[in-house]
């Protein structure tokens, strides 16, 4: 797809794609705790790069392509973090993210009758009927942690060493070195050597 292009997210064209990512990840949840090397070789599959070996990975983890997903050193994440990769997610270097975290690259139609299904040519679905919907690429940070139930929304940034508080939904770039939360989200401050908890 091209970015903020219409395309149709069932074309046959992405079948091999969906359907590596599907197998990938079914062996990547199936795999128990204390296999963790066999969980991140399987990681190292499914993603698009991964900037040495991930710190931990809590499986439920989705994803819908995987090859779109880029991620740094140290990367940590819950129980079910959902990546809707079909635009490019780059996350960081020792990047945090809670359980039941999504970010999210697609934009529906906000228009009704452009949302419904239609008759369009090389689509997987029953009757080759689809959409049309467009795709923006995430950037997360440096040193970012993301609490518990974030939502994060198509096209946005968030800069390094931020943090997104539980619960938020990140509609807008969020800068560097914030605390942020809120349904939108938005900066509550700064973050300051005063954060600081260890001497």
């Amino acid at each position: 797809m091209v970015l903020g292009k219409l395309f149709n997210p069932a074309d046959k064209s992405f079948f091999f794609t969906l359907a590596r990512a599907e197998w990938l990840q079914r062996k990547l949840n199936k795999a128990p705790l204390w296999a963790q090397g066999r969980k991140e070789r399987i990681f190292k599959k499914l993603v698009g790069s991964v900037d040495g070996n991930p710190y931990n990975i809590f499986t439920p983890f989705k994803v819908v392509c995987g090859k779109n997903i880029h991620i740094g050193k140290n990367f940590f994440a819950n129980w079910n973090l959902c990546l809707q990769d079909y635009a490019e997610i780059h996350i960081g270097d020792n990047v945090f993210i809670g359980p039941n975290v999504s970010i999210v690259t697609i934009q529906h139609p906000i228009n009704a009758d452009e949302r419904k299904p239609r008759k369009v040519p090389g689509s997987l679905i029953s009757g080759s009927r689809g959409n049309f919907e467009k795709a923006l690429p995430v950037h997360i940070g440096n040193n970012v942690l993301i609490y518990t139930n974030v939502t994060i929304c198509p096209g946005v940034t968030i800069g390094d060493n931020s943090i997104i508080g539980a619960g938020s939904v990140v509609t807008k770039d969020i800068p560097a070195n914030v605390l942020a939360c809120g349904v939108p989200c938005k900066v509550v401050r700064e973050i300051t050597d005063e954060d600081r908890i260890m001497e």
